[in-house]
Formats: C-alpha cells, structure tokens, sequence
C-alpha cells in the first residue's frame, strides 16, 4: 500500500542505545575502616519492571531457601510509549542528497523524517539504600537534565549522524518493605526518561549526480526586441574536479568558456 520494503532498525538502535549508557555502573561496599571489600557490575536487562519485581520476591522468607530469587542490585529498563512530536516536525519537502553506497555515479536522496518521543522506564533495585544511591549518583549528573547521544540511523550511510536529545523527566523512590522483620526488602528508583527520534520513510536511490552545468552568458548581438534575433556570445561550461567527485568527496572546478555556437 505504502510502497517498497524498508527497515531502518530506528526503534531497535534506540533501545540498544539507551540501555548501553547504562551498561557500566558499578557498586563498591566497604567495610567500617574505609577499605574496599567489594566491587560489584550492576547487571542491566531489557523487560518489564513488573517481571523483575516478581522474581525479586520468589523468596519472600529469608530463613528459609526453598527458591532462589533474583540478586540486588540490578537494573532493568523498557518502553513505556511511544508519541508523536508535532513541535518538531519540519517541511516534509527537505530533503538531504548523499552519493549513493551502491553506486557512486548515482545520488540517494533522504526526506525529512517524523519526530516522535520513545518514552523510557529505567529501573533500579536494590536491598540497601547505599547501594541504590550509588547507582543513582552515577546517572543523574549527565541529565541536566539532557544528553545528547550521537547515532547513525542508516548502516549502509555511517556519515549521516543523528544528534538524539535523551531527557530524565522524573526521578521517583519506592521503598518495598511489607510485612515480617525477616521479610526481603526492595528499595526501588524509577528514572523517567524521553529520546527524542525522528522516523525516516524509504531512501530514493537512482537519481543521477549533475556533472556538468551550462550556461550561455554575455552581451546580446541581435538589434530586434525578438529574442529569437538575440543571441549570446559565450558558453560557459562548469566541471568538478575531478570530474569523478561523489557528493562528500573534497573537489574543485573546472571552468571552460567558449565562443558561442547554436546547436539547433
């Protein structure tokens, strides 16, 4: 209905994107006297809060060990919506012209694309309230609450670059501990955050890249008002140089200038 095939993977990158800013946070526990004693990877996973709270009380007891139940800290995240942006949204008829990746005679042309938000849930669990506020304090002071991460939304085009605005919308504590002493506690951090993405349609490829440019420039030598009774006195002829140059090559000009001849 809407034409040919087309994947770009937009919503696939953003997700693996988003979740490798994530993906090197550490915890260190130390004992009385300073020194350290432990220094622990917080694992990262993609899935529903909801899951890992599951797991986190499959041993609600901790006198007994019938289950095994998930370790903290760790972290989780996933997406919780997906909306237009019509503030962001430009002219559709812009257009960018690349050289093409199959054949470097020929130009692809990218359309402005269709701004949407990829609303984030990110997750953070943990049994003590130190070790989540470790966690926490290595996140929030690159969220100005904005960072801007670089990504390339097309693999056959890695020049074209995409700078993706990442907002922390809200920071919210939960602390989970109900019922018996020897219950297990979770302490749990919800940052809300917003990526910014734009959506592009199908690449145009086949058009062919212009080369050479004419244009007839001078004094007229006709004496009538008819324009056919006019014509020019030179051809000026404009090349790159070299004339093999793609759309991002580095290139000059060649500039010819030739008496005028009328082809016909």
């Amino acid at each position: 209905m809407f034409g040919k095939y087309y994947y770009h993977q937009r919503i696939r990158k953003s997700v693996s994107a988003f979740g490798a800013m994530f993906n090197d946070i550490y915890v260190i526990r130390k004992n009385s006297g300073g020194d350290v004693i432990n220094t622990l990877k917080v694992p990262l996973s993609y899935g529903p809060r909801a899951k890992f709270l599951d797991r986190i009380r499959e041993n609600p007891d901790l006198t007994t060990d019938t289950k095994v139940a998930i370790k903290l800290p760790r972290m989780s995240f996933e997406i919780t919506n997906i909306s237009y942006a019509p503030e962001r949204q430009l002219p559709r008829i812009g257009q960018q012209a690349i050289t093409s990746a199959v054949d470097a005679t020929k130009r692809t042309k990218l359309y402005q694309g269709v701004p949407y938000i990829l609303s984030f849930q990110l997750s953070v669990y943990a049994k003590n309230q130190d070790d989540a506020l470790q966690i926490v304090e290595q996140i929030l002071p690159y969220f100005p609450p904005q960072y801007n991460l670089a990504m390339k939304p097309f693999d056959d085009y890695p020049q074209i670059k995409h700078d993706v605005p990442i907002i922390l919308t809200g920071v919210v504590l939960s602390d989970e501990y109900e019922g018996a002493m020897e219950s297990r506690r979770t302490i749990i951090y919800t940052l809300d955050f917003d990526m910014h993405v734009q959506f592009n349609g199908p690449l145009d490829d086949g058009g062919a890249i212009i080369r050479t440019v004419n244009a007839d420039a001078g004094t007229f030598t006709g004496t009538g008002v008819d324009p056919a009774d006019q014509q020019p006195l030179e051809t000026i002829t404009v090349t790159p140089d070299p004339l093999n140059a793609g759309l991002d090559s580095d290139f000059g000009f060649n500039v010819d200038v030739n008496p005028y001849t009328d082809s016909g």
